[in-house]
């Protein structure tokens, strides 16, 4: 049996960590077995539709590679592949009148007054619980109320007494109870199925195999399967994936500011990280090496080892990673995208000087955003304190640097080249005649041009970055700060 599986989110804004995970898992299944993904957008919820996020879903699943076999873009043997466009050509109404016919399902024309009355507190949450009242109406009472167009609903016709077992992949059996399955809403009132049913539905047509989903539907599966076994229909296999929690272990929501694909690229993370490290929220690998491709998932994925325990967004792991795979890019990719944030900070440096930045911030960045602050010194000396010139491993302090960078300044006027190269050679040349170690001359150096503990290179580097007129301004401007 070919495995098929498919993404079918709703339109409804940004693509949230989990919907990625849920899209990438559902891939990964596919593709590790030869088999087929499919994209199928769920519009039926009017509601919450937001113009526009069609195409974001296009283009994210683009962006991360999860590339689709059928789709509304990509027509196969089972479309349409909007459930608007199903609705239209009636396939929800029809199945759901073949389960009326088969008495497992039944219109209600109960008014909204009467659901409300139907309330209940259970632990502290008002739930309604549907009494199976309109089931007892006649056909004929039915049909005279539809033809009199009365509102109404389909709902799903559930047993009350014994049990309901399903498996799920991860947790193994499931028995719920019948008399906690409500008789849920399969078509709205305004024609228009529900989200629980047409799921059903187009995963039996659109032939799909494994349903990946958050655990959060684990109480809905029953009610799933009594519509497949109703329908008489083979039920597919189900992974239901654990929660996805911030650092403190609460739901990753909105407010986490990277709960969405594009808050975390727009945050300057790049596509492969972030897939990356999706993948491993809430799945773990063989092996220790957590750096893994696409390609590399695809070849390694096994859905059993995915873990039942929620799985913590870790932010800093996430930057780690992020790092590493910066670390990785060639370095004419990571200038075309590091030269925007280089000439935003430093916007009178011209490209040779712009390209060797890039080459030294290219191993110390985790996002993108980290190269202003890490380079902002070049364009101005901020205010620095003096205690940053003593370094135990170096054997430096206050009176030390002063002495150096008094003795060196004079040796330095007398220089014309500022390349990198002659400047290390000239100076290496200087601190070996005086009989000083490199530390002791290059520590120093390096807190009068930066004004920063840690910098991107060395201060030979920054010297040529700066040109010799700033260098000799900014070492002569040390000089005084430590009263020379």
């Amino acid at each position: 049996m070919k495995i098929r599986t498919r993404y079918a989110p709703s339109p409804t804004g940004k693509m949230h960590v989990g919907n990625l995970r849920t899209a990438l898992y559902e891939y990964l299944i596919a593709k590790h077995e030869g088999g087929d993904f499919l994209l199928r957008i769920e519009d039926t919820d009017r509601e919450r539709f937001v113009e526009g996020a069609t195409d974001l879903i296009y283009r994210t699943l683009k962006e991360t590679g999860l590339v689709h076999d059928e789709g509304p873009d990509k027509e196969g043997d089972c479309g349409p592949y909007v459930q608007s466009e199903r609705v239209k050509a009636g396939i929800y109404q029809k199945y759901a009148e073949e389960l009326i016919a088969k008495k497992e399902a039944y219109y209600c024309f109960c008014t909204q007054e009467r659901l409300e009355s139907l309330k209940q507190k259970i632990d502290d949450k008002e739930i309604m619980v549907y009494d199976k009242h309109c089931l007892s109406l006649s056909e004929e009472e039915v049909q005279e109320k539809l033809a009199a167009g009365v509102p109404h609903v389909i709902r799903q016709n559930n047993p009350t007494e014994g049990k309901t077992v399903f498996r799920d992949e991860l947790y193994g059996d499931i028995e719920v109870d019948n008399a906690e399955l409500d008789d849920m809403i399969l078509i709205k009132s305004d024609g228009y199925p529900t989200y629980n049913f047409a799921n059903v539905v187009d995963d039996h047509l659109m032939g799909i195999t494994h349903v990946v989903r958050g655990n959060e539907y684990i109480s809905s599966t029953p009610k799933y399967n009594r519509l497949y076994e109703a329908f008489g229909w083979d039920i597919p296999v189900y992974i239901h994936c654990p929660l996805i929690t911030d650092e403190e272990h609460h739901k990753l929501s909105k407010r986490s500011g990277h709960s969405s694909f594009e808050d975390l690229i727009e945050q300057g993370f790049v596509t492969e990280a972030v897939v990356n490290f999706v993948a491993l929220l809430g799945w773990s690998p063989e092996g220790n090496n957590e750096i893994l491709s696409l390609t590399d998932l695809v070849e390694n994925f096994d859905y059993h080892r995915i873990s039942k325990s929620p799985a913590v967004f870790d932010f800093q792991k996430l930057k780690w990673m992020n790092g590493e795979y910066l670390k990785a890019m060639d370095e004419s990719s990571f200038y075309e995208k590091a030269k925007d944030y280089i000439f935003e900070t430093l916007p009178d440096i011209d490209e040779d000087k712009a390209k060797k930045i890039s080459a030294m911030v290219k191993s110390r960045i985790e996002i993108w955003p980290d190269i202003p602050e890490m380079i902002s010194f070049f364009a101005k000396l901020d205010d620095y304190d003096n205690a940053l010139y003593t370094h135990k491993k170096m054997k430096t302090d206050e009176s030390t640097a002063l002495a150096v960078l008094k003795e060196i300044l004079p040796f330095l006027e007398t220089l014309e080249n500022y390349s990198n190269d002659a400047l290390y050679e000239k100076i290496s040349a200087w601190i070996s005649e005086h009989g000083y170690k490199n530390g002791y001359v290059l520590w120093p150096l390096r807190i009068a041009l930066s004004g920063k503990a840690t910098t991107p290179c060395g201060a030979t580097e920054i010297m040529e970055i700066l040109g010799r007129d700033e260098t000799l301004a900014r070492i002569g401007k040390g000089v005084l700060l430590l009263g020379g």
